[in-house]
């Protein structure tokens, strides 16, 4: 919410409130026109929402080891600006899809630069690195791997006297 209100931009807040008194203290009294919470949303919602947004800003607190809602939005070409924390790093190419910042005030700064990202691109991320086709594909290169690894002689060491 700091950092939209920063950048002098409109925020919408979508998902599950997993803490009713941290909403009721912290993010109940910010709502206003421009900042708006919308709930939890399904798959179809999800895409309009995730698809027409500017960024999505992911401000994590914690290590994430993963973040499905960051790959949902690059899915609908959406860049995300997320806190360098977890697999964020991992996820977030500089430039490409979005930026991983240090902190709400790079988080402000950054937003300016998301204009230059290329929606088809973050688009192109997901299809590149998190289908169902590269999964498959990569399991299979592990299990093959681990059968050759099986069928390999045992390499023994020379006895020393």
């Amino acid at each position: 919410m700091e950092a939209a209100k920063q950048a002098g931009m409109k925020l919408l807040i979508a998902g599950i409130i997993q803490d009713r008194d941290y909403y009721e203290r912290y993010v109940a009294p910010e709502l206003s026109g421009d900042i708006r919470y919308i709930g939890s949303v399904g798959p179809a919602e999800r895409n309009e929402v995730l698809g027409r947004a500017y960024a999505l800003l992911h401000p994590i607190y914690f290590d994430e080891p993963f973040g499905f809602s960051v790959v949902e939005a690059m899915a609908c070409g959406t860049p995300v600006l997320a806190f360098r924390r977890g697999s964020m790093p991992e996820l977030i190419q500089d430039g490409r899809n979005g930026y991983v910042v240090s902190g709400v005030n790079e988080m402000v700064e950054r937003l300016a630069d998301i204009a230059g990202i290329s929606r088809e691109g973050c688009r192109r991320t997901v299809e590149e690195r998190f289908t169902r086709e590269r999964m498959v594909r990569d399991y299979i290169s592990v299990y093959r791997e681990i059968l050759a690894a099986r069928k390999a002689p045992e390499r023994r060491e020379p006895a020393m006297s």
